[in-house]
């Protein structure tokens, strides 16, 4: 008698052959983040981090671009791709860091520092990107970096001559991680490399051995010599490192590194989005034309 997990391998094995029919039929390109269902990425044509899958969203041939993401991620691609179709298969999927800031505080935190210009990272809506310019090349030693704290104390500890001036936003996933998480992790696995994202606190990337992005932590596990590996980001990544470097060793830090809305998008809701096209993403043509430059730039110089 089959047993239920030998049922679950036969509905994601159909549904993963609908969505992929569909992905021809519709001449659709589906895009997914690191952080999606494994199975979700599986489906997947590209799968990776905000950055390069804006960077694939640009570069895309296919009339409709499916994104198993998060919203602002189907914004920027939108904004990058306007003549196509993006669709978000589950819409109520938000990035609470990035509604930490909106467009009005955007410029308020502008008005209140006059002169300086505004960084965002690419986690922001594409009203605050509309706001922003970018930061290694804007030849200035003081800039005003949102949405994340954390992530503007990674980039100031990088660029040691720029003043930096952050919002006080963050992601809930990485801030909740604290030393003493990272510490613990170290004393069950002590022949483990630690890598932390830069989402997380200093004191927190203050312990790691590399801080990184998904996409940087992806390359790294494949060429370190290094057989295990403690991981501080979002659990969806460990699918992604297994295959990176199989036969190598990835524990989370803390089972509670979830996050919940890039857990809402599942296979069903992808193949539902692709059958009835719904959940089609817009942007404002104002809005569009005042982010496009800060994310080209973005999608350029990272």
């Amino acid at each position: 008698m089959p047993t239920a997990e030998d049922l679950r391998t036969v509905e994601v094995t159909t549904l993963t052959e609908e969505i992929r029919a569909l992905v021809v039929e519709r001449d659709a390109v589906l895009l997914a983040h690191n952080y999606q269902r494994a199975e979700v990425q599986d489906a997947a044509d590209f799968v990776g981090d905000s950055l390069g899958l804006s960077r694939e969203a640009a570069a895309t041939d296919a009339r409709l671009i499916v994104f198993a993401g998060v919203h602002f991620m189907a914004e920027t691609a939108k904004i990058l791709a306007p003549a196509k179709t993006v669709l978000l298969p589950e819409p109520a999927a938000g990035c609470p860091m990035a509604n930490m800031i909106t467009a009005e505080q955007a410029r308020a935190f502008k008005d209140a520092h006059p002169g300086l210009p505004l960084v965002t990272y690419v986690n922001s809506s594409a009203e605050v990107k509309a706001e922003t310019a970018v930061v290694r090349s804007l030849g200035t030693n003081r800039v005003l970096f949102a949405p994340d704290r954390n992530l503007g104390a990674w980039v100031a500890s990088q660029l040691p001559d720029v003043e930096v001036t952050p919002w006080d936003g963050f992601c809930p996933i990485h801030d909740a991680v604290t030393p003493e998480m990272v510490r613990e992790a170290q004393e069950r696995h002590p022949d483990a490399e630690v890598i932390t994202h830069p989402e997380c606190r200093p004191e927190v990337n203050a312990l790691a051995d590399a801080v990184l992005s998904t996409s940087g932590m992806l390359r790294h596990v494949a060429s370190s010599p290094a057989e295990a590996f403690i991981i501080v980001t979002e659990g969806g990544l460990l699918h992604g490192l297994a295959k990176a470097a199989p036969g190598k060793r990835f524990v989370s830090v803390t089972p509670q590194m979830l996050c919940p809305n890039m857990k809402l998008t599942t296979l069903v809701k992808v193949r539902d989005c692709l059958r009835e096209m719904s959940g089609v993403v817009t942007v404002p043509a104002d809005v569009r034309v005042r982010a496009l430059a800060a994310v080209e730039r973005m999608v350029a110089i990272a």
